[in-house]
């Protein structure tokens, strides 16, 4: 029997985690719509939602956030581990390893009870942001900030980089980016992880195969390749012409576009606001600028206009990354930081009634044929 390629169309497994309703441009995170969650509660506030089910009350919240932030060092070992990297090391890379090698050092790795998961869950949630921002620091030849308890997740990763007080817009920004990436149901990353976690391995596995698999182009790195071409329109001095020449030569523009989106995406409708804020108080407003022009080439260009393709929520974020100073090469990092708590969500639910995942394959191959002995080939 045929189906779609690349799984497309296949209803997989049931979830309660999230929805996505492409034809319309709705995402759902347990009940509630994303529009109505970004830029109106914080990302502890969404993987608490996630993982339990229910939006916490602010003393569930409290606890939560405590928890999490108690939980933000890094092993000692693995700080040291991270020090012999090469510095050209993608920090996506970077991250697969380090989350390896807390694997390697937690003796209680194969522990798959409902206990032990949701420990794992929390301290690998906590610890993401930390290894991110401790390698920007290595690679740059200094020594990493510690993390601080008194802060929020966000606010914490940014202070986690140079030690300073940010912009409130940055902040505020970086967090609605965090809770708008946090989960989009079936995605590849997310149903890698789901594979893995069926083979009941320990969940530093699953979650190397989530990172794994968002490093690539036609996933989480898409944010990366959407500044650089944002940049490169910047380089070239003409943007229309710029434009122009890119689509003359059949090349993408990327961050137009969504596989599952036939409408605009939800989370860029909610991001592109808050990027214009950022663009104003940060002085950079020319990057907004860039990206703006060239969507609005995109939609007098019957080629996108024809196939219902839009801004997704890579375009808009890759602007609002770059204007709060992280590295291009970064943003996938940072897309790992928000999902990290859709991964285990999913984790904690295929766990919760967990079946290997083993699809069946469509042979298109040779039919059946007679062997022939190596002398009479």
């Amino acid at each position: 029997m045929s189906t779609g390629k690349g799984l497309a169309g296949v209803t997989a497994a049931d979830t309660a985690v999230s929805r996505v309703d492409g034809d319309n441009g709705i995402l759902i995170f347990r009940g509630y719509n994303v529009w109505d969650l970004g830029g109106q509660v914080s990302y502890e506030e969404v993987v608490y939602l996630l993982w339990h089910g229910e939006l916490p009350t602010q003393t569930q919240l409290d606890s939560f956030k405590s928890e999490l932030a108690a939980r933000r060092a890094l092993p000692p070992e693995v700080l040291a581990a991270m020090q012999t990297f090469p510095r050209q090391a993608h920090p996506m890379a970077v991250l697969r390893t380090a989350v390896s090698w807390l694997g390697m050092a937690d003796p209680t790795a194969d522990d798959l009870s409902s206990a032990a998961a949701w420990e794992k869950a929390m301290m690998l949630t906590a610890l993401f942001p930390t290894i991110v921002a401790a390698w920007e620091r290595i690679r740059q030849g200094k020594s990493p900030i510690a993390p601080r308890a008194d802060l929020d997740h966000a606010a914490n990763f940014l202070f986690m980089l140079d030690g300073q007080w940010q912009n409130p817009d940055a902040v505020q920004a970086l967090d609605a980016y965090l809770v708008l990436l946090a989960d989009h149901d079936f995605n590849a990353s997310t149903f890698a992880c789901r594979v893995t976690t069926g083979t009941q391995p320990d969940i530093y596995s699953a979650i190397t195969t989530g990172i794994g698999t968002l490093k690539g182009i036609s996933h989480g790195g898409a944010n990366q390749k959407a500044m650089e071409q944002f940049l490169e329109a910047a380089a070239f001095g003409d943007v229309a012409a710029w434009y122009q020449q890119k689509r003359a030569a059949g090349q993408r523009i990327m961050g137009i576009g969504h596989r599952e989106y036939k409408v605009e995406d939800p989370r860029a409708r909610v991001f592109r606001p808050m990027a214009e804020r950022l663009a104003a108080s940060s002085g950079q407003g020319q990057w907004y600028e860039i990206a703006t022009q060239i969507e609005q080439l995109t939609r007098q260009d019957d080629y996108f206009v024809q196939r219902r393709l839009f801004a997704n929520v890579d375009y808009y974020s890759a602007v609002a990354l770059y204007m709060i100073g992280l590295p291009v090469d970064q943003f996938t990092a940072l897309f790992a930081i928000s999902r990290i708590a859709g991964w285990l969500a999913h984790v904690l639910e295929q766990l919760a009634d967990n079946r290997l995942i083993r699809p069946k394959a469509n042979y298109v191959g040779p039919a059946p044929r007679p062997f022939v002995p190596l002398a009479e080939r």
